[in-house]
């Protein structure tokens, strides 16, 4: 039997390869450069969880949300997951894939405003 972690691991790998439509079309934007100089992760690993997307260096979580986040079950599932994520100092930010679809603008806008300020220039040397 695989250990925890090198099952996430090989999962994750896996599910890189089945993303949902409104995972590919996110993930076709935040692979790019508009969010440098963050990178995003896509099905990265955190603990015992494979979260849709990360900027490990920001410690954001993105997570779209389908049809499969709607009963009591679920919901209360995600709960617990974000709770778990949050303790260990992630943010998570929800995204439904209508979103995604209908307002793909207006997604990135919210993934930006999460993020950190950029650092000021330190200008040109004396």
């Amino acid at each position: 039997m695989l250990n925890p972690e090198r099952y996430t691991l090989k999962r994750a790998k896996a599910l890189r390869s089945r993303m949902t439509d409104a995972e590919v079309i996110l993930w076709s934007r935040l692979r790019g450069n508009r969010f440098r100089p963050f990178r995003f992760r896509r099905q990265h690993p955190i603990g015992p969880f494979i979260v849709d997307f990360a900027c490990v260096m920001h410690r954001l979580v993105v997570e779209v949300d389908g049809g499969t986040h709607g009963t009591d079950e679920e919901l209360a599932y995600d709960r617990r997951r974000e709770q778990y994520l949050c303790t260990r100092g992630w943010q998570v930010l929800r995204i439904r894939n209508e979103d995604v679809y209908k307002r793909l603008d207006n997604v990135l806008d919210s993934i930006a405003r999460a993020m950190p300020p950029p650092r000021p220039s330190a200008g040109p040397p004396p």
